[in-house]
């Protein structure tokens, strides 16, 4: 039913017309309806009101495909590869194999591009880039680029930023922007410049903001006659390739961001690399035989070198100023290395996203003062300073974003720590039994500020009572709701805790401490990891929704902390009554039969040294994602759910001992739920999908 939502609402976004139906905030990223447009969406979608919360899902539906159809570009922001759309990195241009925009964005670009409308995803776990950083003792590191981003280092992380002098003096000329009014104006320059440093032997690095971009000036030196490559996320493969020959005599090379960070441009060509690409598709040649080969490209690379220094050395050449200055000076930081010639240059136009979204009306006022023709561009150093005012602008609005982000995810790295150390103690064995002994404590708590109220017992809710320990403790009590009400509060509490305690004790002895031991870490873990995971997704719909409360004049940061911190506490009392309903009342050979197997695979993880505890996994604007479970229930503060008690059923009976290999071992994996990559029952040490598995469905002899 999803998947077709977003199929009858993608069909529905391309009938809308902007300026009338939806309104589009580009500084923002972000598109709203107007109210043509609502009254639009719902004659076509057949509702009555957009804003009824039952039509919730469908006016997010809406607000994504709007985003994903006006918002978000082909070739920019995302590739389309092998029926696939990929995330393409805004400041690397390298592709995101497998990242995942979340939230249903993903769904609504792939039903935009027509491609296999994949499952929705859901974030089981999440960081910010900095609270990670923050994680270790000491943190440092080296750039070429952190001089613009110190206030932000200082800021965030404590760091003082300090400029250490180059190992040889610059060499390089960096030549003020030079501005024209169209696109196309600009595009026919940069072609021309290009053209005439090719002519004289000097290497050109183009540099492009996008996908899009590279390939129109790819296209413009094609028609041009001026060979060229083309390095961008669809042909990153042959990055190396590109690379090594980008510094020799008369190369043109047109890059996205990616150009070749991380590898050196050097003039001449790069020896090393193009001796390692003379053998590929051969065998591996012996040392002799390629160290032969590096002496013969260096002799060829040298000699090539002294021309391209003559020539003006390595020339780089921006068609659009980024958002970032960092960007800016890692593309020209390309040219100029160990003292090295080379010279840079940015052209731009009114046209441009910068400009356009940011820029200073001051340059199109001085264009309109001197009265310069279309095709007359303007080069001076306020024109320099202009653009570098509007990126100073993105960059402080960026970094307000990425400061708002992390004071919301410095409430929820709070509650992160407490959850990852429970994981941590569950998979290191510590307390286990003092786990169980304050989950009971916690819970006796709980019943009793919910049920029986401070007061007069007649105000006591002794059917909820009654219900809530025997869900959670399996107790049954006999004595009449008048009986029960002649006892104090105190009283009751004190028997729920002793006869809780007391089954525990029962049915530790009945399974076998080690066993219980080691039932419990499963249960402790199999809880955490499912309440935490709907945790994130309700503190991710939270932290969207809580901004529109500053029109109530509420801090939205504080009503954040607040919502918060009663979800996590409502996490925490659903987690330990559902450990504690499992383990006090579910089968005992069960219990026996899943601890050892449990017991088995850990052993054998400690043996083969590749247990490891589990970290965050870090998710910035790119979710992991995993298939989406049934929503979660709402949960509202100071209010315990009552469940439905343990069917009357009892579960199968399993046998202690592992089955045996074969047929026996795929008869008990299928009845009690053993997954392809977990080890085989039959307890080989291998994974099921290699042991018992695997026989089954090889071919016979």
């Amino acid at each position: 039913a999803g998947v077709e939502m977003y199929q009858v609402v993608d069909a529905v976004i391309p009938l809308l017309q902007h300026e009338i139906d939806f309104l589009i905030d580009e500084k923002a990223r972000s598109v709203s309806l107007t109210d043509e447009g609502i009254g639009k969406v719902e004659r076509k979608l057949g509702v009555d009101n957009l804003y009824d919360p039952r039509n919730m899902e469908a006016l997010h539906h809406v607000g994504q495909s709007l985003k994903a159809h006006h918002v978000f570009r082909r070739d920019k922001d995302y590739v389309v590869r092998e029926g696939k759309v990929v995330i393409v990195d805004e400041f690397t241009g390298r592709l995101m194999v497998g990242r995942r925009w979340s939230d249903g964005l993903h769904q609504a670009v792939e039903a935009k591009e027509r491609v296999n409308i994949e499952q929705e995803s859901q974030t089981y776990a999440t960081i910010t880039f900095q609270n990670l950083f923050r994680m270790y003792d000491k943190l440092a590191g080296m750039t070429g680029t952190a001089a613009t981003e110190a206030g932000e280092f200082a800021t965030i992380y404590n760091l003082d930023v300090v400029v250490i002098p180059t190992n040889r003096s610059i060499a390089r000329k960096d030549v003020d922007d030079i501005i024209y009014k169209t696109q196309m104006e600009k595009f026919e320059a940069v072609v021309e410049e290009i053209t005439s440093c090719h002519q004289r032997g000097q290497p050109v690095l183009v540099g492009t903001t996008s996908v899009e971009k590279s390939e129109i000036v790819s296209r413009l030196l094609t028609r041009a006659s001026v060979p060229h490559e083309v390095l961008n996320a669809k042909n990153h493969s042959r990055e190396a390739t590109i690379i090594a020959n980008a510094g020799r005599k008369g190369a043109v090379t047109i890059s996205t961001n990616m150009a070749g960070r991380g590898t050196d441009i050097r003039l001449g060509g790069n020896a090393e690399a193009l001796a390692t690409l003379s053998f590929v598709g051969q065998p591996e040649p012996a040392p002799e035989v390629f160290a032969e080969a590096v002496r013969r490209f260096e002799a060829e690379c040298a000699a090539e070198a002294e021309e391209v220094k003559a020539a003006g050395g390595l020339h780089i050449i921006g068609t659009e100023r980024h958002e970032s200055r960092r960007v800016d000076n890692q593309l020209r930081g390309r040219a100029g290395r160990q003292g090295d010639p080379g010279s840079s240059r940015f052209y731009l136009c009114l046209e441009d996203d910068l400009l356009r979204l940011f820029g200073s009306d001051k340059i199109t006022v001085w264009m309109e003062r001197m009265g310069l023709k279309d095709d007359e561009p303007i080069e001076h150093r306020w024109i320099t300073s202009s653009v570098e005012g509007a990126q100073r602008k993105v960059e402080g609005h960026n970094f307000n974003q990425r400061k708002n982000l992390l004071e919301y995810d410095d409430v929820m790295n709070y509650q992160r720590k407490a959850v990852y150390e429970l994981r941590r103690r569950a998979l290191a064995n510590e307390g286990m039994r003092k786990l169980i002994d304050d989950a009971i404590e916690s819970v006796v708590q709980d019943v009793s500020d919910d049920f029986l109220l401070e007061g007069r017992s007649e105000s006591w809710n002794i059917t909820g009572l009654r219900e809530n320990i025997a869900r959670v403790f399996g107790l049954a009590w006999p004595e009449t709701d008048v009986q029960l009400r002649d006892e104090s509060r105190e009283m009751l509490r004190a028997r729920i805790r002793e006869e809780a305690r007391q089954r525990l004790e029962a049915r530790v002895a009945e399974v076998g401490e080690d066993d219980f031991i080691e039932y419990t870490r499963m249960g402790v873990l199999r809880a955490t990891d499912d309440l935490w995971k709907d945790q994130l997704l309700a503190l991710d719909r939270l932290r969207q929704g809580v901004g529109l409360r500053g029109y109530g004049q509420r801090n939205p940061l504080l009503e954040y902390k607040r919502e918060a911190l009663q979800m996590f506490l409502m996490m925490s009392a659903n987690r330990d009554e559902t450990l504690l309903s499992d383990v006090l009342q579910q089968n005992t050979e069960l219990i026996k039969a899943a601890a050892a197997v449990s017991g088995k695979r850990t052993a054998r993880r400690v043996a083969n040294n590749t247990f490891r505890p589990p970290a965050p996994v870090v998710e910035a604007e790119a979710p992991i994602a995993t298939p989406a479970g049934p929503p979660p229930v709402p949960v509202l503060p100071n209010v315990v759910p009552v469940m439905a008690p343990p069917a009357e059923e009892a579960p199968p009976e399993l046998p202690v001992e592992p089955p045996e290999p074969g047929a026996a071992a795929r008869e008990f994996a299928i009845t009690y739920g053993i997954r392809k990559n977990d080890p085989c029952p039959c307890g080989s040490g291998l994974k099921y999908k290699k042991c018992c598995l695997a026989e089954e469905s090889s071919p016979p002899v």
